[in-house]
């Protein structure tokens, strides 16, 4: 067992409003310069829809994130260095300007500056990279609040093989808000598509960052991250993406957009895993069992055995005891009430949600409200207006079990506090029905429905004098398996500038990015 500490995020999407003030936070902080006008470190989709960039879900087109060979080994499934190397000038995974949007701002000039005429003048569209004009086709939320109209939701990749279950006649249609960032994975297929190993893993945090000066501009970070959150600066040529904010987590402070949420809806806190079987987690051959073999090596900080390690692997106390307090762990391991996105694209992602209830309500307020029935309470769910199969397709491997398990704990915490609350009565049944008991409802309920600050941001400050195993200088890598064998931390080159050109692609796992920088 091999100890280190990895920072995630939980999203309540019960709680998300789409105001976009998260992204345009974002913006203003990390990409608002010239090269970035068309990249959202942070953006908010509307579901069912197409997404940002356009389709990016759809792995038959983009070939992002990994897959098992036939001897059940990983293997990047945008291919390995030969088909990189013969690929090196023309990528066909790479997404165009188009499939984001061709950033344009308006010629207000010409509304001051135009004579007068017979005409009243108008602000042009202009391409923000060329200057010229632009004939408006697709852009950033284009898709916002559109969710029920066939021109979109029809075209989303989570729709395949649900026709039935996903209906757009206006009746029956519905819309939820999806929240993104760059999910900083524990197992990151852009960390390993990347020929100059400027992509990298913090060892002290797991953030995923690039190094400036070690890019290269060759973009297979960009075609393989599944989840398309690494953007090219055209000004620079430089790859960049989603930072996590890091100079504000290692103050001890929440990322931009969490601060800003206006919903309180983010969650970020540190939990420990066990690097030693990452690969093992990632490779399990039925796509539903990744949430649970992800599960299996994240640590219970709890655990006297686990609490050593961590020690003898150099993590300081007040991390342990961070991580004994994350929300993250505990919604996603102690609860399971939130689940990842794409797990099945086996990068193990570090950011995590509750899928939302509130269409729920609307079908089975009487039963929630009155106490009624467990059995019918269940089976509301199943009645719900966002098909629980839908909500699968996307953050359970199509696998409508877990979802189902997640949705049943927050109508019983729900039921369990309103009867509290209300009626003065305490029914620990209601909690041992999906599993629980009532203190950890009560728990849970104050986490996701009243949490403070100090219980949603659990973020312990960086130790700059801490151990170099543990913190080392940005640019190593906490993960240490190179095609099934491990490799020990000491037998890392710090000097290694970048992959062995004899070695898998996957060497960038182990080697350093460079001197670091973000």
């Amino acid at each position: 067992m091999r100890v280190r500490a990895q920072m995630g995020m939980v999203m309540n999407l019960d709680k998300c409003i789409g105001c976009h003030t998260c992204s345009v936070t974002c913006k203003n902080v990390w990409t608002n310069r010239r090269g970035m006008e068309y990249a959202w470190f942070n953006n908010v989709e509307t579901k069912p829809g197409r997404g940002f960039p356009r389709d990016y879900e759809d792995q038959e087109k983009w070939h992002g994130g990994w897959k098992l060979d036939r001897k059940g080994r990983l293997k990047l499934r945008a291919g390995g260095r030969l088909h990189k190397l013969a690929n090196i000038f023309w990528n066909p995974d790479l997404p165009t300007i188009d499939d984001y949007y061709e950033p344009w701002t308006y010629d207000y000039e010409n509304l001051i500056s135009a004579p007068p005429g017979e005409r009243q003048p108008v602000a042009r569209p202009k391409s923000q990279v060329t200057g010229e004009n632009l004939d408006l086709q697709w852009g950033p939320n284009w898709e916002d609040d559109l969710a029920g109209s066939q021109e979109h939701a029809a075209k989303d990749p989570n729709r395949r093989e649900l026709e039935d279950e996903v209906k757009l006649e206006f009746e029956q249609t519905f819309m939820m808000y999806l929240p993104r960032i760059c999910e900083h994975c524990i197992n990151p297929s852009c960390v390993a598509s990347c020929p100059s190993g400027a992509m990298y893993k913090r060892e002290e945090d797991g953030i995923v960052l690039v190094d400036q000066e070690a890019c290269r501009s060759w973009r297979f970070c960009v075609s393989g991250c599944p989840y398309k959150k690494v953007y090219f600066n055209w000004d620079t040529g430089k790859a960049e993406k989603c930072n996590f904010c890091y100079p504000r987590i290692e103050a001890g402070l929440p990322t931009v957009c969490s601060e800003t949420c206006v919903g309180r809806l983010r969650h970020v806190g540190v939990v420990l895993v066990d690097t030693d079987r990452v690969e093992e987690a990632a490779s399990v051959p039925d796509e539903h069992d990744l949430i649970e073999s992800q599960l299996d090596i994240l640590l219970d900080p709890d655990d006297p055995e686990v609490r050593e390690q961590a020690r003898r692997d150099g993590i300081p106390d007040d991390w342990i005891e961070a991580a004994s307090r994350s929300p993250v762990y505990a919604m996603c391991k102690r609860w399971r009430i939130a689940l990842p996105l794409h797990p099945e694209y086996r990068t193990l992602p570090m950011v995590w949600y509750v899928p939302p209830l509130s269409p729920v309500e609307s079908l089975g307020e009487s039963l929630v409200r009155d106490g009624g029935d467990s059995d019918d309470v269940f089976a509301a769910i199943e009645e719900m207006r966002i098909p629980v199969e839908y909500l699968a397709s996307f953050l359970s491997a199509g696998d409508p079990e877990p979802v189902r398990r997640s949705l049943r704990r927050l109508v019983a915490m729900r039921r369990y506090m309103r009867a509290k609350n209300v009626h003065g009565e305490v029914d620990p049944g209601i909690a041992h029905e999906v599993g629980m008991d009532p203190v950890q409802l009560e728990a849970m309920f104050r986490m996701v429905a009243i949490g403070d600050y100090d219980e949603r941001y659990v973020i312990p400050k960086r130790h700059g004098e801490a151990s170099p195993a543990a913190f080392a200088e940005q640019g190593s890598c906490g993960i240490d398996f190179v095609n099934g064998a491990a490799v020990p931390p000491e037998m890392v080159d710090p000097g290694d500038t970048g992959p062995d050109p004899d070695f898998d692609i996957r060497d960038h796992l182990v080697h350093k990015g460079g001197n670091g920088g973000a």
